[in-house]
């Protein structure tokens, strides 16, 4: 194929299979959590880093991830310890994260809004090599982080008094998914933007949510989606020319839809075959199971 003999594109691919792998992975532990709009105040304040990044002539991605773990620490605090609003601290991140962005990368004086463009919206032209490497180091971060302590943060997710009671640091894993959050965000924003990169992280785990049952079988069909999103979206671009990240978000909903409308007759369907066999042998019907039932914390 064409595609796959020109350099800037296997870059592009490549990137795109990081991202569809980490992003969900990371997402499904936010959906959990109620924070599914993290991402958004996380990539807005990565946009200092990109600023901050050229002003110092210095790696926009690098630079990006330090920012984006700070402001995303500076949240988790700030929501643990009450002395302000969730809601409040993220628009805090929102506006001053998107002016710091843009005021910097225009003290630059390699810098303009055009190359803040390709960060915010995503470019598969400008992907170098340079940065496969750090998208390669820190998807790697995030892979052992979320599938190494799956349980351990599935169980702060889904219920921080419990897993206190059971003895787990919350504190500290709090501030590990933060931290796992802003690096996904960075991992992300050279393919789909820092605009559009919380839409890659919910959208596939609300997709797979709309199916399966239980919190393996969501992990692993989020991850499965993201990769055919990502580099469904990524081989359109190149064909029609269009913008990478917009194409994998809207490929994203609507394999959303897809899967919506066919949960339904599948859930009326097994409805039916459970009043069936209650009814064969006399027995109440048995209850659904939760989608944690197969994590055991």
């Amino acid at each position: 194929m064409e595609i796959l003999q020109l350099a800037f594109m296997q870059r592009a691919l490549l990137a795109a299979v990081l991202v569809g792998i980490t992003a969900p992975a990371v997402g499904i532990y936010l959906v959990q959590r109620r924070q599914a709009l993290m991402g958004d105040g996380i990539g807005h304040v990565a946009m200092t880093g990109v600023g901050l990044g050229f002003l110092l002539n210095s790696s926009p991605v690098w630079m990006a991830t330090l920012v984006a773990v700070v402001g995303s620490v500076a949240m988790e605090l700030i929501r643990a310890y009450g002395k302000t609003r969730g809601d409040l601290a993220l628009a805090l991140l929102f506006y001053g994260g998107m002016a710091g962005g843009v005021l910097l990368i225009n003290l630059s004086p390699t810098g303009s809004n055009a190359n803040l463009s390709s960060y915010l919206f995503g470019s598969l032209s400008t992907v170098s090599t340079e940065d496969i490497t750090a998208i390669g180091v820190l998807a790697a971060f995030v892979v052992l982080v979320t599938v190494g302590l799956r349980r351990q943060l599935f169980a702060v997710s889904q219920d921080e008094e419990f897993a206190r009671v059971t003895g787990l640091p919350v504190r500290a894993l709090n501030l590990l998914i933060a931290v796992t959050a802003a690096v996904t965000v960075t991992v992300a924003m050279r393919v789909v933007g820092l605009l559009l990169v919380s839409a890659l992280m919910v959208v596939p785990v609300a997709a797979a949510q709309q199916l399966s049952k239980s919190f393996r079988a969501t992990f692993v069909l989020a991850v499965v989606t993201g990769i055919t999103v990502t580099l469904a979206g990524t081989v359109t671009s190149y064909y029609q020319d269009v913008p990478p990240g917009a194409t994998i978000v809207l490929y994203a909903i609507g394999v959303f839809v897809l899967l919506t409308l066919l949960a339904a007759p599948l859930a009326r369907r097994r409805a039916r075959a459970a009043e069936t066999g209650a009814e064969s042998c006399d027995a109440p019907v048995p209850a659904t199971r939760r989608p944690t039932d197969d994590v055991k914390v």
